[in-house]
């Protein structure tokens, strides 16, 4: 049974990994996908440390829980994608519905399914008592 939560969760670590690289190498090509302009060397300078440090942070330890089928580290991305899903969420309350929104908030929603679900089969047995 730990064998596919551990294959999905890898495949996410794996899938936030070269977003994170792809922010690190070609900030201004991946803030283009994410609807970001960097305004001059600061603003890529952002987006290289921001989204490389949330998207590798994230993966980094969804690919360590994995791994090692640890559920405690698995809520690092779990609060990590929760609070992007949250502020996409805010977003839409406050800015409304664009055409784009619904895609990225699917794919977080389905990436934290995946997380919540793999924090729950891996947690340790628990003693009866």
């Amino acid at each position: 049974m730990k064998i596919i939560p551990r294959i999905l969760i890898f495949v996410l670590g794996v899938f936030n990994l070269v977003i994170g690289l792809g922010f690190l190498l070609q900030p201004a090509k991946l803030g283009a996908a994410f609807f970001l302009s960097p305004v001059g060397s600061q603003g890529l300078a952002t987006l290289r440390a921001d989204f490389t440090g949330f998207f590798i942070g994230a993966s980094m330890f969804a690919l360590y829980g994995a791994w090692k089928m640890r559920a405690d580290a698995l809520l690092v991305p779990i609060v990590m994608l929760g609070l992007a899903l949250m502020g996409r969420l805010v977003s839409l309350a406050f800015d409304g519905m664009a055409p784009t929104a619904l895609a990225p908030m699917v794919v977080e929603t389905v990436m934290l399914a995946i997380l919540f679900f793999g924090y729950r089969v891996f947690q340790p047995a628990r003693p009866s008592a």
